[in-house]
């Protein structure tokens, strides 16, 4: 992708286009694809709702540039504490769900996907649950606790919920009671509740959530609609994508695309078959500048191969995914740099370091998705470009 208007020659598919497999497409084309349909490009989603209707799930452990994440897809200028204020009218909750991790989802896709993946997601923990002396017992009586604790549309913070813990002589160390917590939610009875300043809320399911006809979707028909809506979000995708993402095995998300033959298409990538939803609006823009990338973005996480090329994969950079944030720079189809960021009350310092020199014209984009940040954080920009390893 490089800088220029809208391309609509470019769609893998045209209104009307006749279901199958397509001969080929480049990596190019497949990368301008998953950029519009996730709206990072085109047309910017309504509302952070919407962008994560669009991807189902958004991975969110670092809630700060989780919100990014959606500032990113909604119109320029968007700030984290609009964005914070529609998580807190209910807009989507943050909870574990598909992994043992954090994700943004709608309250109308909370239920089934938790009552389809909770159970993997709850197994696959087993090692660490013994280890942890968290036998099933132990479970049932965190979950029950914590049922008693927020009963009545209360709500409460990891500390808070400790506390109590400790006082009624559960097991309630660091990582214990973030084990209890997780399989709470993954059995669709905790979630987020509102914000609590810059801290993070738990409440009952039930007390935050209503009941939506998308909570009926089990078996079979969960999974389909899972594959469906992955491949709606964040196609072009492979079978091994999708499986990486969710606790789906690959015989089931094969099955399920067999099941949605005539609804997805799917096109030939350097030998792979990749699966998308041609319904899906995807008019293809080229990449706006560049866009400072969070590490856990959707757009660049979800692929194990076909994503945005290294300009110098030589360059050694280490993953970003400490505390103080950060991502990669995506510049003309390219990933080029890594960035951090630093804040005060007052200023935030965006550390960018790019895998070779950038060129005048690439710092002054670079500088701009910068201000981006800044805006968005409502601090004042401190910009450091660091030399190439």
């Amino acid at each position: 992708m490089s800088d220029g208007g809208p391309d609509t020659s470019e769609r893998l598919s045209a209104p009307g286009a006749t279901m199958g497999w397509m001969p080929s497409a480049s990596v190019d084309r497949v990368l301008r694809h998953r950029a519009a349909v996730q709206h990072v490009t085109g047309p910017p989603a309504a509302a952070g709702a919407d962008a994560v209707l669009r991807l189902l799930a958004v991975q969110a452990q670092d809630a700060p540039m989780a919100a990014w994440s959606l500032a990113l897809r909604l119109r320029a200028g968007t700030t984290y504490a609009e964005v914070m204020r529609e998580q807190a009218a209910g807009g989507w909750v943050r909870t574990h769900v598909l992994r043992p991790t954090w994700h943004l989802v709608a309250p109308d896709d909370l239920r089934w996907l938790q009552h389809l993946t909770g159970a993997q997601v709850e197994g696959s923990l087993a090692a660490r649950h013994r280890h942890l002396e968290l036998d099933e017992a132990a479970r049932d009586r965190a979950v029950e606790a914590l049922q008693e604790l927020l009963r009545d549309g209360a709500v409460a913070t990891r500390r808070e919920l400790t506390a109590a813990f400790a006082a009624r002589g559960l097991p309630s160390t660091g990582e214990q009671m973030g084990h209890q917590l997780l399989v709470a939610e993954v059995r669709a009875v905790l979630c987020s509740g509102a914000p609590r300043g810059t801290e993070h809320t738990y409440a009952l399911v039930d007390d935050v959530v209503g009941a939506s006809p998308r909570d009926a979707l089990e078996g079979d028909a969960a999974r389909t609609e899972l594959v469906r809506r992955f491949m709606a979000g964040h196609g072009p995708a492979t079978d091994r994508d999708l499986a990486r993402w969710s606790t789906l095995t690959l015989t089931q998300v094969r099955t399920a695309l067999g099941e949605l033959d005539g609804v997805l298409d799917s096109v030939e990538v350097q030998g792979e078959r990749m699966w998308f939803d041609p319904a899906v609006p995807s008019r293809t823009t080229r990449l706006p500048g560049a866009v400072l990338v969070p590490t856990f973005d959707e757009l660049t996480l979800t692929y194990a191969d076909h994503g945005f090329p290294r300009r110098d994969p030589r360059t050694p950079r280490p993953r970003l995914v400490n505390g103080i944030g950060g991502g990669t720079v995506l510049l003309g189809g390219h990933d080029v740099a890594g960035w951090t960021r630093r804040t005060t009350r007052s200023v935030v310092t965006v550390t960018v370091t790019p895998d070779a020199p950038l060129s005048g014209h690439e710092r002054g984009a670079v500088e701009r998705a910068a201000q981006r940040l800044a805006r968005f954080l409502g601090l004042e920009l401190r910009l450091e470009l660091a030399d190439p390893p």
